[in-house]
């Protein structure tokens, strides 16, 4: 008898998970695309949520590389911001002119930080809609499906993608501040890094890395140009100013659980288009904020740091009205998906070959108008945690690169620092 009744129950479980798997793998579930499940079938159900770990804003077509990478593997290395269970990847053929093809796409963690060297087990296939290769339409991108990675806060990923065919001109971000690789042939599920001896500064066609995970709340994406970029920082050591803001979040007690996306682009202006050929310009903020910040998943605040390359670059802006309104328009976009926006006030450039008076005085009048509470729904006083006391509108010589404009390592770190991390609490705009 006893036997019978142990046999019983164990038909009864088996019944109830062949419920569990039929209902999980048919249509019509209910199941919404952040649910793990939606990406990979067989993925577990588990709390959590999809946020993004990494990103990097996609500036221009990278010159001469009209036939792109043809028969080719890239192997860019990115830093994560904060860890997961999984990953997904984005592709971008923003800036290309003829459908790119990557037949073969990977991801997996550094054996060592920029290594091109997978480590032991790590290395993870990657699929599109379950298919193994995909085609991106000219201006279009795409995002993979999910696989099962264990990935840890602040490493170094590797996203190695081939394309067997020539694919037009590249979408790339020209100023990493870290060393990826490049191979002849596809070296893709290479996990040994011998093969891919070109090395390269550039990050090409990817442009964010997604986590499942179940102690991150959501994401601060960072709208900004070349101080945000981090074009001056020490390479490959992760020293811009976000991720020292992302070190804070991580570690600081009380601090919002939150990962950093970096959306800057050296040269960067708010109302100026830079030429799509140009390594150092990129889209407008205006044009951008919704791609490649407002759009980024899990992002429940934005941090705009930008503004000074509209005084400095030709055309210059010599109205400081002007560069408020197109601030306040990045407001308003933001606002119209509920997020808050916390803004910086313009750092100083005094010595910098582009500086003069008149522009300083655009700049204060930016800077006042930022102040005064009337134009983000809260500010970070970036001009005052960098500048020289004795001669404000100068950079503290311990912050200045030697440029006069962008602030070395240790400026950086004063930047995350001035960020009071309470204003990105909060899920609801303020009425401005």
């Amino acid at each position: 008898m006893g036997y019978a009744l142990l046999a019983g129950l164990a038909a009864i479980v088996v019944l109830v998970s062949t419920a569990i798997f039929i209902g999980v793998g048919s249509k019509g579930t209910g199941l919404g695309e952040d649910s793990p499940q939606s990406r990979n079938s067989a993925a577990p159900a588990s709390s959590g949520n999809w946020v993004g770990t990494w990103s990097a804003a996609p500036a221009a077509a990278e010159p001469n590389s009209r036939d792109g990478f043809a028969d080719m593997s890239i192997r860019n290395v990115v830093h994560t911001s904060v860890g997961g269970t999984q990953a997904r990847i984005q592709l971008s053929n923003l800036f290309g002119n003829r459908p790119l093809t990557i037949s073969h796409a990977t991801v997996g963690l550094a054996a060592a930080p920029s290594n091109p060297t997978a480590a032991a087990g790590s290395m993870r296939r990657l699929s599109f809609g379950n298919k193994p290769s995909v085609t991106i339409p000219a201006g279009g991108e795409v995002t993979s499906d999910s696989v099962r990675l264990n990935v840890p806060h602040a490493a170094d990923l590797l996203v190695t993608t081939y394309s067997p065919t020539p694919s037009g001109p590249v979408t790339y971000h020209p100023y990493a501040r870290q060393t990826s690789y490049v191979a002849e042939g596809d070296r893709t599920e290479d996990t040994s890094g011998t093969a891919f001896t070109q090395q390269s500064p550039y990050w090409r066609y990817l442009t964010a890395v997604d986590v499942w995970s179940a102690e991150t709340d959501g994401a601060v994406a960072v709208l900004g140009d070349s101080i945000t970029d981090g074009i001056t920082s020490s390479p490959g050591a992760n020293r811009r100013w976000t991720d020292f803001l992302a070190e804070r979040l991580r570690t600081e007690r009380d601090a919002p659980r939150l990962s950093v996306l970096n959306a800057g682009i050296s040269g960067n202006r708010i109302l100026v288009d830079g030429s799509k050929f140009s390594p150092n310009n990129g889209p407008s903020g205006l044009s951008r904020v919704n791609r490649d910040v407002l759009s980024r998943t899990g992002v429940k605040v934005v941090v705009v740091e930008m503004g000074l390359n509209d005084i400095i670059k030709p055309p210059r802006q010599r109205d400081p009205r002007q560069i408020v309104d197109g601030m306040r328009d990045l407001v308003r976009q933001a606002h119209s998906r509920g997020l808050r926006v916390v803004g910086g006030t313009l750092t100083p450039f005094g010595g910098h070959r582009g500086y003069n008076p008149r522009m300083e005085a655009v700049r204060q009048a930016v800077n006042e108008q930022i102040r005064s509470g009337k134009v983000f729904d809260a500010t970070v006083d970036f001009d005052a945690a960098l500048r020289d006391p004795a001669h404000p509108e100068r950079l503290r010589a311990a912050y200045d690169s030697g440029d006069h404009l962008h602030p070395s390592d240790n400026g950086y770190r004063a930047m995350a620092q001035a960020l009071d991390l309470k204003t990105l609490k909060g899920s609801r705009p303020a009425k401005l």
